[in-house]
């Protein structure tokens, strides 16, 4: 048996010389990282010497040995159950090749044949491809079972599921809350109390802006309503305390017209306003205002996705101390695109948040589960472009309500293979 030792930066370089100095029926004896690559030992028969990236001999530090008296590190091939240990190495060291390099033969020595590499490399593919297809197969065929399954333990549940998906509720609040709901239940009062513990884990906030005041910054992305919705919030303060300690800053500077739409409120209402090009102008402008009783300051809207966004939302939260924002989200939205919007904006570290368009919206299970999601008080929800009418204090209940008739209206329906996919696969988490 001719035993030779590789030297390579990586193991395909490796494998390569083991191909073209051995040829297919070299049998790999150990592999192993070195500071500059890796190393491979391959053996034929008995002489053994050290090729390295080049192809050329070593020095004398791996001489050939002897015939009368072989090295004792490759005088026999390892056992089948060490060469298997080793070929694991190989393949671990290098993962497009993983599994693809070893065949055993009769005797229970595994061959190592790299002249195919780029087929095997490929059958590797195809493989792994075929088994997350089985994989996926079988997740869905389990899922299947267990969804069959509660709905014959658990029809009261399951029936609560298909409620709650229809709303437009997420699967893993629809799961929380179902799990609370006691098999002995008739269907009104299962229903009822659904509907009632999604209306409890709403956060709420009191009208204290309109009642105590404050310095409160909107944000949130384009297009959520957010200059309408400070108008109607001025509008209803001047009604109810009139112009003294009223003051409003536009600092949206991207929207053209924003400022003179700011302009044009402030001398209807009768009250100060003040316009600023860049958030870094923020800080002094409210220290000089600071003792105004409610200060509402328009923003900017941005993308979820504009990189400029968490640096501009990280300056405005620390622009003064008295300074909170309120994150403006619209109903319309898909409840991928308020999930979204709802992390990216947490740099501005809201303290609150108003839900407008909801005249808009063709659901609010997806506005609902978000909220729930980030634990995000609401303040207002708003529905329509009346000022000062359509503005209205956050309710939990008359919100679940809403999103009840909503869905009725639009005849939404939850199909079995919709409800498997969702719930099949938690299905113990529920009865």
């Amino acid at each position: 048996m001719k035993i030779r030792r590789y030297l390579a930066k990586d193991m395909r370089q490796a494998l390569n010389q083991v191909r073209e100095a051995q040829g297919p029926d070299a049998v790999i004896l150990s592999s192993r990282r070195t500071e500059d690559g890796v190393e491979v030992v391959a053996a034929v028969d008995f002489e053994a010497e050290t090729v390295t990236n080049t192809g050329a001999r070593a020095n004398n530090n791996f001489a050939e040995p002897s015939r009368s008296a072989p090295h004792p590190e490759y005088a026999t091939p390892a056992p089948a159950h060490e060469f298997a240990r080793n070929m694991q190495t190989v393949l671990q060291a290098n993962s497009a090749s993983a599994g693809n390099d070893s065949h055993r033969n009769a005797s229970g020595n595994a061959n190592s044949s790299p002249a195919n590499y780029d087929d095997l490399q490929e059958e590797q593919a195809h493989l792994g491809s075929e088994l997350r297809s089985l994989r996926r197969m079988l997740e869905t065929q389990l899922a299947v079972l267990a969804w069959n399954d509660l709905t014959r333990r658990a029809p009261l549940q399951t029936a609560m599921l298909k409620e709650l998906t229809q709303l437009g509720i997420s699967p893993a609040l629809a799961v929380e809350v179902v799990s609370q709901v006691p098999a002995r239940l008739e269907w009104n009062e299962a229903q009822r109390m659904v509907l009632a513990l999604i209306a409890k884990r709403i956060a709420v906030q009191n009208e204290r802006w309109l009642d105590q005041g404050g310095m409160v910054a909107f944000v949130g992305p384009t297009g959520v309503g957010k200059s309408t919705l400070v108008a109607k919030l001025a509008a209803r303060w001047v009604l109810s305390h009139g112009p003294r300690d009223l003051v409003l800053i536009s600092a949206d500077a991207v929207r053209m017209g924003a400022h003179d739409q700011t302009q044009n409120l402030a001398r209807l209402l009768g009250v100060p306003a003040y316009t600023i090009d860049q958030i870094s102008e923020l800080g002094p402008l409210l220290n000089s205002v600071d003792d105004k009783r409610l200060v509402l300051i328009d923003t900017a809207g941005f993308s979820q996705r504009d990189q400029r966004l968490a640096a501009e939302l990280a300056l405005l939260a620390t622009s003064h101390p008295r300074l909170e924002t309120a994150l403006v989200v619209s109903a319309s939205a898909q409840a991928g695109m308020l999930e979204e919007t709802l992390m990216r904006f947490s740099s501005a570290a809201p303290k609150s948040s108003v839900l407008t368009k909801v005249d808009e919206a063709t659901s609010l299970g997806g506005s609902i589960s978000a909220l729930i999601r980030h634990a995000l008080p609401l303040a207002y929800t708003s529905e329509g472009q009346r000022i000062p009418e359509d503005l209205l204090p956050a309710r939990a209940h008359q919100l679940v309500a809403r999103a009840v008739e909503l869905a009725r209206r639009s005849g939404a329906q939850a199909d079995e293979e919709i409800l498997t996919l969702r719930f099949g696969g938690v299905a113990h988490a529920i009865a």
